[in-house]
């Protein structure tokens, strides 16, 4: 009888052996694919190029042309892509582990679910369907999740793709027609054409096509480029100088935690201190977010800080706008309280909103104001209930925690004569929504922003380049005060001025060009995300015509 057994066991052992024998290499061929996609698309969000970019989709496109088109193949793809996007994100936000361990963990699981979303949704159409309308479907797909990840309620639009060449502004001056999406849908197509060429090595069309591709808008942007360079050397010629506004930004360097619980007192000296190094004749002076320690009623805006503050610039500055982040309160009666508003403590049913605002304060009793509208997702932006519930998710800033009143659209500051826009930190990621200051009037952008919670790490060093893409987009000069590094000034070109960097107090000083005129992304903002949204509804209806009917008229 065991004798009989022993070819059973030895067709299982060359069985196994075999299948080691092929699968391995095979799998491990197709890790090595996702590793060399995580490589080439994290550079853009940690201080290097985004031109890796334009290829960083191959590997992962290659894994999905060889499994095969069954469920088991469906499935494998689905793993491959998840661990890519997963190791994509944990690379590239890591750093929101030092304000708490699960931002990162919450950050990767959202952007993945979209990712994943775009990427199997391309995938199984590319198994059913023509190549051509799955190419097409991956270019929709992706780019109008990353426009739902953009609008949403719940918002994280970091890893959208255009803003991996934040560090590569020369390559992208055409943003000022297309926004970011434009950037997006330039890495879609390069990565599909460079895929194509590639499977057909000896086919000197796709090679000529993927290189176009790359090449032409290089060339567009470098034309760009000089122009915009031409006019700022104009703006500075003494024959036909271009207005201009004295512009001062003040980095305090103060702990972003201890800045809420410490002495408040000592943080009103620092500022007191720093407004005294502000040279005479500035027009504009810029404190970063929650710089003013404190709360402020509205709508009076009244304490003894902000009299000293405008007494200061009498004595120094009068005719200097004092541009000030800190935290303001809206009371309401019983009955008619906002949707965001807080339940007041004493019991009279009235209630409150809490609000992360920028204040405009000169020498006289007005203060100009405007409310974040873009507001911090697990910090800011946490409906009630959630906050309950999930308190112990939340992400701690220092400062006030939950669901904060939203500000409607961007408030455009008037002073001597200039209009400025004074967005606030995380405003500073919405192309559009940043737009809308521009749309008001502003001829300089003012971003305030207090990112000192990421520590000296990528983050808020990326944070300050998204800035440059903003200059470019809406071509207005950005003055930008942070807490903490990296304060300091950008060109409608997006080339950086002078800067304070991580850890350093001071203030600097530039004059910035003003500009009257608004770009074709200024005008239409996020269309290219609203057009993606239609041709993936088109694409899908598509598909499904094609699988009801492989010989529908609508694909012949």
């Amino acid at each position: 009888m065991r004798g009989e057994y022993r070819p059973i066991r030895f067709e299982i052992c060359r069985a196994l052996t075999t299948f080691v024998a092929v699968k391995t290499p095979r799998m491990l061929r197709k890790f090595a694919a996702v590793i060399l996609s995580v490589v080439l698309l994290a550079p853009g969000w940690l201080s290097g190029t985004g031109f890796t970019l334009l290829a960083a989709f191959v590997p992962l496109l290659w894994i999905g042309s060889v499994q095969p088109a069954t469920r088991r193949g469906w499935w494998g793809m689905f793993g491959w892509a998840a661990l890519a996007f997963v190791l994509w994100n944990a690379a590239t936000v890591w750093w929101i582990w030092y304000a708490t361990p699960v931002g990162p963990v919450a950050a990767t699981l959202a952007s993945t679910f979209l990712n994943m979303l775009a990427f199997m949704t391309y995938h199984t159409v590319s198994k059913r369907a023509p190549r051509a309308l799955a190419h097409t479907t991956l270019v929709a797909a992706w780019i109008a999740t990353e426009y739902w990840y953009t609008t949403g309620d719940f918002s994280w639009p970091w890893l959208v793709l255009g803003n991996g060449f934040s560090h590569d502004v020369w390559a992208v001056q055409w943003y000022e027609y297309t926004g970011v999406f434009g950037g997006s849908l330039w890495v879609l197509v390069c990565n599909i054409l460079i895929f194509e060429a590639w499977r057909e090595r000896r086919n000197a069309r796709r090679w000529i096509a993927a290189a176009a591709a790359v090449v032409v808008p290089l060339l567009l942007s470098l034309a760009l480029w000089r122009e915009q360079g031409l006019l700022e050397r104009e703006g500075h010629s003494p024959l036909a100088p271009s207005p201009s506004a004295a512009v001062s930004v003040v980095q305090p360097n103060v702990d972003c935690y201890d800045k809420f619980h410490g002495d408040a007192a000592r943080q009103e000296r620092n500022i007191v201190d720093l407004l005294a190094e502000v040279p005479d004749g500035v027009q504009f002076i810029l404190l970063p977010e929650t710089a003013l320690p404190g709360y402020y009623w509205e709508p009076a805006l009244r304490g003894a800080f902000l009299d000293e503050l405008r007494d200061t610039l009498r004595r120094r500055n009068p005719e200097a706008l004092l541009v000030a982040g800190t935290n303001t309160t809206r009371y309401y009666a019983p009955g008619a309280a906002s949707e965001t508003a807080r339940p007041l403590s004493d019991g009279s049913g009235g209630s409150y909103d809490l609000y992360n605002s920028a204040l405009g304060i000169d020498t006289t009793a007005r203060v100009q104001l405007h409310h974040k509208g873009r507001l911090v997702i697990g910090v800011e932006n946490i409906p009630t209930w959630i906050f309950r519930a999930l308190k112990f998710l939340i992400i701690d800033l220092g400062g006030p925690s939950g669901q904060l009143g939203r500000g409607l659209h961007g408030t455009a500051f008037e002073h001597d004569g200039v209009t400025m826009g004074p967005a606030i930190c995380y405003e500073g990621l919405y192309g559009d929504f940043y737009g809308d200051f521009v749309r008001r009037g502003a001829e300089f952008m003012a971003i305030v922003s207090n990112d000192g919670w990421w520590g000296d790490t990528p983050g808020y060093r990326h944070l300050f380049t998204l800035s440059r893409l903003r200059a470019v987009e809406h071509r207005r000069a950005v003055a930008r005060a942070a807490n903490t590094g990296i304060s300091g000034f950008i060109t409608p070109r997006g080339e950086t001025g002078a800067t304070l960097g991580w850890e350093e107090r001071g203030v600097l000083t530039a004059r910035v060009p003003l500009r009257s005129e608004l770009t074709f992304y200024t005008r239409y903002g996020d269309y290219i995300g609203r057009i993606a949204e239609y041709v993936l509804l088109l694409c899908l209806l598509y598909y499904v015509a094609y699988r009801v009917r492989r010989r529908n008229y609508l694909v012949e």
